[in-house]
């Protein structure tokens, strides 16, 4: 499963972006009241309604896809990363259409980081393929009601801890996470948080989580940075969430006082160092998923705890 993981270059990209220095048209325009249609007249269920365009610095700007050959675009930008640059395996399909595409995509929100210098001038088309140079996959959990719950859910049951939750709990999914090589960097990474700020905030949203991912699929590897999530990040009870039982991996793989800090740091992925810094937690267990050549972790942000330096990215505008 590849989500939250892709795209940081260091743990100091989960900064409060919105305090970086001058960002330009960052107002959130709250409704796309002129939703384009594409195909034979068919438009992602969300083009007419939320809010678009979240921010700009330079040439790049953060913003809702609102169109089906934006969505594409993403598409094909996860495929190059996850499938070309990675070790995903791709099935028949997925390696003809050289998208990576599932059923969640017609009915996610698509966060996107275009960069306006690869837009011709004067262009009033689609946002040409290769503009797309960052994405999020964003699923509000009253649309993931709708439509058979949670990606997350395929690895991690997080069913009791939704419903100890509450329905006036509201949760946001975030996943299927990418940036494109030149552009890994914290500029590009602050602008796809702004628009996750900006998001959480419109929406109201309580609790964020997905699934962030080690580029292996042999967990033996992991004993030392898999072991510290356990004992010093797991989520507490109230939010307790644990690996399906046929596909849990155990993460307590080492006695506590065996544990050193910075080998386990040294071993983290940068977006999940930023995480825990951040203050999210961990769920129990691990999960290998050997489509994508990923050993998975939960990451589980209750917007209300954050630490106080990144909360600002969330407060409402």
């Amino acid at each position: 499963m590849r989500q939250l993981d892709e795209g940081a270059s260091s743990a100091e990209e989960l900064t409060t972006a919105d305090q970086r220095a001058n960002m330009t048209g960052s107002d959130i325009t709250t409704k796309n009241t002129n939703a384009v249609t594409a195909g034979e007249g068919q438009s992602h269920p969300s083009f007419a309604e939320g809010p678009l365009s979240f921010g700009r610095r330079g040439d790049l700007e953060v913003r809702l896809a609102h169109t089906v050959e934006e969505i594409d675009a993403a598409q094909a930008l996860r495929y190059h990363v996850f499938y070309e640059e990675m070790s995903a395996k791709a099935d028949p399909e997925t390696l003809a259409s050289k998208r990576d595409a599932d059923r969640f995509d017609t009915f996610c929100d698509h966060l996107l980081v275009i960069d306006h210098s690869l837009v011709p001038e004067g262009h009033d088309g689609p946002t040409p393929l290769d503009a797309v140079v960052g994405c999020y996959r964003l699923l509000r959990q009253e649309v993931a009601d709708l439509h058979g719950g949670f990606y997350t859910a395929n690895e991690f049951d997080i069913g009791p801890m939704l419903k100890r939750a509450g329905p006036k709990v509201r949760f946001l999914e975030l996943g299927r996470s990418c940036v494109l090589e030149p552009y890994r960097n914290k500029r590009t990474v602050e602008l796809l948080w702004l628009g996750i700020m900006h998001y959480v905030a419109h929406y109201k949203m309580d609790v964020m989580l997905g699934c962030a991912s080690f580029e292996t699929t042999d967990p033996e590897t992991l004993d030392m940075p898999l072991s510290y999530l356990h004992y010093e990040h797991m989520t507490p009870e109230n939010w307790y969430v644990r690996a399906l039982p046929d596909i849990h991996v155990e993460m307590k793989r080492l006695p506590k006082e065996d544990v050193e800090l910075k080998k386990a740091l040294r071993a983290m992925p940068p977006m999940i160092k930023g995480y825990i810094r951040a203050g999210c937690f961990i769920g129990d267990g691990a999960v290998v998923d050997e489509q994508f050549g990923t050993t998975d972790v939960l990451i589980l942000f209750p917007v209300s705890e954050l630490n106080e330096r990144y909360s600002s990215k969330f407060a409402k505008k």
